[in-house]
């Protein structure tokens, strides 16, 4: 449905209106906070001039942007390549597929200098870009192509097989809006690099408004529909402008690289965008493992390294039983985001390299973090201060600000914040004009906030978001499942785990052999990751009266199963 739309917007140059039209009514908008002079932006602006085109201009082309590997080995290349592959992916956006600003364009395609330049070329055609999670299925994929009206794709073609079923009439996941995909990092004659051949590595950015939009980040919600929220040229912008300008003191020579996709906001910003706005380097990498990263480390001599605590307790694991194996004297950095660090995994990490970790929290809906502290400005069981450019409070259920040491909900606002794209639950997420993550934090006298939980049925495993009903839904379709409730258990090495408690159907008995069936059948229907770890078979899920499965039941089931292990 179309709302009004804000008096203080400027206006849109966008041929397809689709994104303006969408957004959320002026009253459920958060209120923006730009009181500082680094996030005053110019009534027309396209954020790949900040990104890219500004250092060549200033004469940097020949600082390296962005390093990575394929198959033929290391890859390298410096603003001026990225720029003109940038330009020449433009022009085949434009010219060969026809596609007018405004349109959405899914992205897809794991952490690449390919797919970086896929990235930056869309926002500079003026497109809308949809990235999705390389992992994500195609009923996963069909979901977020119908929601943002889709029409066009890139796609990695290691990652081509999911997404040809959307483009499969027959297929029950096809996606009628999706017309066309060309792939990339392809030998195909047809494809980009094919067609990028044909075209000149000159470009004009379209002349984009500050205020249109050209990301739509794809969220979870608790249900599993996923929320798409939409940000806009200068949002990209603002969260390099803040957080790793004061908290990280980020410049031209930081090299950067982690583990994030650049499909999810923490891995646009760390891995792809921070880098390019300060003319460092990003070091993309496509496969990893805890020691291939620590190794990528000194291999690149990585001043930054972004990932979540899963990763960092696995590679403080391994720099303390090897100590000399691993070369980090170049990290100043290592920032953790995407879950609750846990106390033990910061001290862990300390001891085995020396680096105090930077805790950040951050949200797809705020684009990227704004309660962080670095260095000397940490303090144990803290995630630390508000970003300059931000502010935050506690509130109680009334919204009302609660002194230090009380524990609440967590409130934000800044320069960016949430706009679901034409989604109902907008006005949960915004009240009185301030962005309420869905988090219970307390926060002291001197201004730091300590995280305490989550308050709504989100898990959150090793860095990603999963919804239990999603799991639930997927379970159901398993030929052995009666009845199903998924939760959240505490894990040490990911935070948490989804745990699923099943009610077989008759006939069927629960074995480890039918665990591993089940397992194995939710990885091939929806995103691997969000696979339930561990299986409890029962004999009735625990219900009210009028039948609502009572979660709180089953996360004291699943404590007592985890105290018991």
């Amino acid at each position: 449905m179309a709302s009004s739309l804000s008096s203080s917007l400027a206006p849109s140059s966008h041929v397809d209106t689709f994104t303006r039209d969408r957004l959320p009514p002026p009253d459920q908008w958060p209120e923006f906070v730009f009181d500082r002079p680094e996030v005053q932006y110019p009534a027309q602006l396209n954020c790949v001039q900040g990104l890219l085109d500004d250092h060549v201009a200033k004469g940097h082309g020949n600082r390296t942007a962005v390093r990575g590997k394929d198959a033929s080995g290391d890859i390298s290349w410096t603003y001026s390549q990225l720029q003109a592959k940038v330009n020449q992916i433009a022009h085949v956006l434009i010219t060969d597929m026809g596609l007018k600003s405004g349109q959405r364009l899914l992205l897809r395609g794991g952490n690449s200098p390919m797919m970086a330049a896929c990235f930056l070329a869309a926002l500079k055609a003026g497109l809308v870009v949809v990235p999705t999670m390389p992992l994500l299925r195609a009923a996963e994929l069909k979901q977020i192509v119908d929601k943002a009206q889709v029409s066009a794709a890139l796609c990695d073609s290691l990652l081509a097989e999911e997404l040809r079923h959307c483009t499969d009439a027959a297929h029950p996941h096809h996606a009628a809006a999706l017309k066309q995909v060309l792939w990339f990092r392809s030998e195909d004659t047809n494809g980009v690099e094919a067609r990028m051949a044909k075209h000149v590595t000159a470009f004009e950015a379209y002349p984009t408004s500050r205020d249109d939009v050209c990301l739509i980040a794809f969220t979870s919600g608790t249900t599993g529909q996923p929320k798409g929220t939409m940000h806009f040229h200068r949002d990209v912008l603002a969260m390099c402008d803040l957080f790793p300008r004061h908290v990280l003191k980020m410049d031209a020579n930081d090299i950067v690289c982690g583990t994030p996709p650049i499909a999810f906001t923490f891995g646009l910003g760390g891995l792809l965008a921070f880098p390019l706005r300060y003319g460092a380097c990003a070091v993309l990498l496509e496969k990893y493992t805890p020691e291939s990263l620590l190794q990528a480390v000194g291999h690149y001599g990585a001043t930054q390294c972004y990932t979540a605590p899963t990763m960092y307790r696995q590679m403080a694991m391994l720099v303390s039983d090897q100590p000399a194996a691993f070369n980090l004297k170049s990290l100043k950095h290592t920032v953790s985001a995407g879950e609750a660090l846990p106390d033990a995994t910061r001290q862990l990490w300390k001891k085995a390299t020396g680096i105090e970790m930077t805790d950040g929290i951050g949200g797809t809906e705020v684009i990227h973090i704004y309660i962080s502290s670095a260095g000397h400005e940490v303090r144990a069981g803290s995630i630390g201060k508000v970003v300059p450019g931000y502010q935050a409070q506690i509130v109680d259920e009334d919204m009302q600000a609660v002194p230090p040491g009380v524990v609440g909900r967590l409130a934000v606002r800044g320069p960016t914040g949430c706009r679901y794209l034409d989604d109902p639950r907008q006005k949960d997420y915004v009240k009185e004009g301030w962005n309420l993550p869905g988090d219970t934090f307390v926060m002291d006298a001197d201004g730091y906030f300590s995280y305490q939980a989550r308050n709504d049925d989100m898990i959150i495993s090793a860095g990603y978001n999963i919804a239990g009903p999603e799991v639930e839904s997927a379970l159901m379709q398993h030929p052995a499942v009666a009845e199903c409730g998924v939760v959240g258990v505490s894990d040490i090495e990911r935070g948490q785990v989804v745990m699923a408690f099943v009610v077989l159907k008759p006939g069927y008995t629960g074995s480890p052999v039918l665990e591993k069936e089940i397992q194995e059948f939710v990885k091939q229907t929806i995103a691997p990751f969000k696979y339930p770890r561990r299986v409890m078979f029962c004999d009735a899920m625990p219900r009210t009266e009028t039948g609502k499965l009572q979660r709180f039941k089953l996360r004291q089931q699943a404590m007592a199963f985890n105290s018991d292990k």
